[in-house]
């Protein structure tokens, strides 16, 4: 099998979740890493065991032999960094959420179709097993129609003006961090609402520290969402049927199992996860790679485009502006 050369651009946390998830797809090879930081790029390469390093973004993409790049910088990042990658003819797996507005994702887009090269949005939950199976599950109809669904996201986290979380200047709060995902959620399994309600709290620094959302769609079926920065929340998706309501476990954007419950009683799924995860969305794009595809068939362009739109909408009706 031929192996495909992978490069990370930019060194965090996510960073090495994913790095450790590439490992388990076969055909991959880790062969670039890139920070503005020589030390941290040596670091993460040793621990990874990337072929090469550099301390330039730039540097890694004029290497010949790199064929794509995992793009797990901060948000405001994602844009100016995805054309750059294009510029050099590297297939990109950026981070969610793709951009900061939709007016971003579209110059990514047009970029990508200009160069005819692979783009697509690193939305790990789509490629995820029990993830698929839910949405097997409505596509069915098997349960009837969708009633209602609630998701949400929350942790309590630290204070710290200086990290992304908190900083504006790095498009942190928990609307674009962590309720891209109930919101996500929503979208897969509903649709486009008919019209969203939302309201926030804001912390001194400008960021949203948490955001409250109802998507309402037609027959009066409604999400409820809910992301938070500042306290433990369950962090399920709970969606209720005509005939059953299917619930994913915490948490919910991961890899986790499912419950059934009926009038028969409930049923708890399990799903084989040999990885952290990360191994899906890898495995998918050198799938579309070596098929000679350059958009996703399944986390495709419009899809990205829908999601930025519902995060963009969300935040004028928060007054959210960055």
């Amino acid at each position: 099998m031929k192996k495909i050369k992978w490069g990370i651009l930019g060194l965090g946390k996510i960073a090495g979740k994913f790095a450790t998830g590439l490992k388990d797809v076969e055909g991959a090879e880790l062969y670039a890493v890139a920070s503005r930081s020589k030390d941290k790029a040596e670091a993460f390469a040793k621990e990874h065991k990337a072929t090469k390093l550099f301390s330039s973004y730039q540097a890694m993409l004029e290497d010949k032999e790199l064929e794509v790049v995992y793009i797990a910088t901060p948000h405001v990042f994602h844009h100016q960094q995805s054309l750059l990658c294009l510029d050099h003819k590297k297939a990109v797996l950026c981070e969610k959420p793709f951009a900061m507005n939709k007016k971003q994702v579209e110059e990514m887009i047009a970029k990508a179709k200009k160069e005819n090269i692979f783009l697509m949005e690193a939305m790990w939950t789509q490629f995820l097993p029990h993830f698929q199976f839910v949405l097997d599950q409505i596509k069915s109809k098997k349960y009837g129609e969708i009633k209602n669904l609630k998701a949400d996201f929350g942790f309590p986290a630290p204070v710290d003006l200086d990290k992304r979380l908190y900083n504006k200047n790095l498009g942190g709060g928990s609307l674009l961090d962590i309720g891209i995902y109930p919101i996500f959620m929503a979208m897969s399994t509903l649709g486009i609402p008919e019209k969203i309600q939302a309201t926030a709290k804001f912390h001194q620094s400008g960021i949203d520290e948490e955001t409250n959302m109802i998507f309402e769609y037609k027959n009066g079926v409604e999400a409820e969402l809910n992301s938070s920065i500042v306290r433990q929340t369950p962090t399920q998706a709970v969606i209720q049927f005509e005939k059953a309501t299917i619930i994913l476990n915490t948490r919910f954007h991961e890899p986790t199992n499912i419950r059934i419950q009926t009038p028969a009683g409930e049923e708890i799924k399990e799903f084989e996860v040999h990885s952290n995860g990360y191994n899906f969305e890898a495995q998918h794009v050198q799938k579309m790679l070596l098929e000679g595809k350059t958009e996703s068939s399944e986390m495709t362009f419009e899809k990205s485009l829908q999601l930025i739109d519902l995060l963009d909408k969300v935040r004028y009706r928060i007054g959210l502006k960055y």
